[in-house]
């Protein structure tokens, strides 16, 4: 089966075992471990490949039992949190009085023959305020017990007010059937398969087969060992999203 037809986990895992060797040599391992290696491949895909998570926003509407909890709970395939959309507009209300409304009402329909720059400079310096004067509101978030907390005085917050919030999500291969085709992932999850092969192989080593043929499961074991860290090295020097430094 070409690459390019690689469209389920099915078809997947049948690729990396073609890559084995098979059908011409049996490969000793059960479907079961065919299917742990995979989800092993892709948890690590998913952590460090710079196309292995998409930067959405996740929307909630929260509940009266999510006021009483202090946090609301994620779905399994976010995998960090990184930013919100405030929780109201302190300086600038979203009402008919706020500065924003003024400012349009009055003054936008200028802006078709006069500088935006007065307009843009008020509203930075609005955004200045809001910083000095409110701050960020903090958040904690564990991909583990998935609770994304908010810091902030639960009581003001009712039913029905809508969040936003900036998170990296798991990209699913069943929905996103490219996956399947990475070079990397195939070549990781390969690996991971002929380790569990020489895993289960090695203690059979030494055992004399008709027509004088040995096992040797630690050859093929320390082999896949090998070849899953240069993967692993290859994945930080090559597709893994370099860290941003701050100078000054």
């Amino acid at each position: 089966m070409p690459v390019a037809s690689i469209t389920s986990r099915d078809q997947f895992a049948e690729y990396c075992l073609r890559r084995l060797g098979k059908p011409v040599i049996e490969i000793n391992v059960d479907p079961e471990q065919v299917n742990d290696r995979i989800d092993d491949a892709l948890k690590y895909y998913w952590d460090f490949h710079y196309d292995g998570t998409d930067q959405v926003f996740y929307t909630y509407i929260l509940t009266h039992q999510d006021i009483i909890n202090g946090y609301i709970t994620l779905p399994d395939d976010i995998n960090g949190a990184i930013d919100m959309f405030p929780i109201g507009d302190y300086i600038a209300t979203n009402n008919i009085f706020n500065i924003r409304y003024q400012i349009a009402l009055n003054d936008l329909y200028t802006l078709t023959y006069q500088s935006m720059v007065p307009y843009y400079m008020a509203f930075q310096q609005l955004q200045l305020l809001e910083q000095l004067l409110v701050g960020q509101q903090p958040f904690r978030y564990n991909r583990i017990d998935q609770k994304f907390y908010i810091d902030t005085d639960w009581s003001k917050l009712n039913p029905g007010y809508f969040l936003a919030i900036r998170v990296y999500k798991n990209v699913d291969p069943d929905v996103y059937t490219k996956v399947w085709q990475d070079r990397w992932l195939q070549q990781y999850a390969t690996a991971k398969i002929k380790q569990q092969w020489g895993a289960n192989l090695i203690k059979f080593s030494g055992m004399q087969l008709p027509g004088g043929v040995q096992f040797n499961g630690e050859k093929i074991y320390n082999d896949a060992t090998e070849e899953i860290a240069k993967l692993e090295d290859r994945m930080m020097m090559d597709y893994n999203i370099m860290p941003t430094y701050m100078m000054g």
